[in-house]
């Protein structure tokens, strides 16, 4: 008996509920809110992701050499290795600047064991470097899943499209 009572209760309630909204919206204004949020659910996977700054690499062990594809960072790395164009493996070279919007990789550093997250970012403003190509793809994921996909020119907000290069900065230790 209870439970009908209370079954009454939420239906009178529901119903005043629908009756209201109706006198106060149309359904045009509905059926359009309810479009521009399944447009905009759709969308929000899209968006690029701004990655920020990374920790310094004092504060792991290094080993090996950042201009050979090989190296521990670059485990979902594509594209030229900074290095070996006049950058870092934290900053681009002079006469480019790096995108604020970076892929994400996670790499194991081979001295410590760790797993590290690792920002990848291209450097825009000047034409290819051509040296140095690194096209490891560990991990990486297919184009609709921009944040782990490295098939993407990521030189968004910068004053260039052009590609330069790509260096490989640690984010967090996992």
């Amino acid at each position: 008996m209870m439970f009908h009572r209370t079954l009454e209760i939420l239906d009178r309630h529901m119903s005043q509920s629908s009756r209201l909204l109706a006198r106060r919206t149309s359904r045009r204004s509905v059926i359009a809110k309810l479009g521009a949020l399944l447009v905009g659910s759709q969308a929000l996977p899209l968006l690029p992701v701004a990655r920020a700054a990374a920790a310094s690499s004092a504060d792991f062990p290094e080993m090996g050499d950042p201009k050979s594809c090989d190296y521990w960072r670059y485990c979902a790395m594509d594209g030229f290795l900074c290095t070996c164009c006049g950058g870092t493996l934290h900053s681009c070279p002079p006469g480019t600047e790096p995108s604020p919007i970076t892929w994400v990789g996670t790499c194991q550093n081979p001295v410590d064991g760790k797993e590290y997250v690792i920002s990848y970012n291209d450097c825009c403003g000047q034409t290819s470097c051509g040296r140095c190509l690194c096209n490891r793809n560990e991990g990486d994921r297919p184009v609709y899943y921009p944040p782990q996909s490295n098939d993407i020119l990521w030189c968004f907000g910068t004053q260039s499209r052009a590609y330069h290069c790509s260096f490989a900065m640690v984010t967090q230790v996992v």
